[in-house]
């Protein structure tokens, strides 16, 4: 099935488009947003490597991650980006990346929130997983928020960017999932 294009009221959440690549590489070098990922630093070659590895057209397959764009309804500005990685038949795991300029004006709850809504309703899938460094406060509230539950906080479990660190993982059900 190819990716998705979902709408909010503020977003488009559709597959990433080559334009969005300099955006992409812009907010994914900094600092701030590289710190609780897996990247230090991320350069517009990254990005057209990530973008060239895609394969849309394949969406929704076993055990394969894809980014999926977060961008404004009105203009098409790259906002952000989601993660999603189909472990099994019934599982999914998400990411979520917000450029520093829109970050808390809610763009990664409400994106979240679609998204959720769409592997939980059209997808039909049974749960979705979330694991987030034990120190990414934010991440921690937003999961929160949309009721996702702290299943585990692994010590010490992962060493990176020169130490050993703690992660949080979270898990919502489709059971559990309400809609707003």
């Amino acid at each position: 099935m190819p990716a998705p294009i979902l709408r909010t009221e503020n977003f488009v959440i559709r597959a990433f488009e080559k334009k969005d690549l300099e955006a992409f590489t812009e907010y994914r070098a900094q600092a701030s947003v590289a710190k609780y990922q897996s990247w230090s630093s991320f350069t517009y070659q990254d990005a057209i490597q990530l973008f060239e590895g895609m394969d849309y057209s394949s969406f929704g397959a076993e055990r394969q991650w894809y980014q999926l764009a977060i961008a404004s309804q009105k203009s098409d500005e790259l906002m952000g980006d989601l993660a999603v990685h189909f472990i099994d038949k019934d599982q999914i795991e998400v990411g979520f990346t917000v450029s520093p300029d829109h970050q808390r004006k809610s763009v990664a709850s409400e994106a979240l929130t679609c998204l959720l809504r769409y592997v939980f309703g059209e997808l039909n899938k049974h749960r979705v997983i979330a694991t987030t460094d034990a120190k990414n406060s934010a991440a921690h509230r937003l999961l929160e928020k949309l009721s996702f539950r702290r299943e585990a906080h692994f010590v010490q479990n992962i060493f990176f960017k020169g130490a050993w660190g703690d992660e949080y993982q979270y898990a919502l059900l489709q059971s559990e999932f309400k809609v707003s």
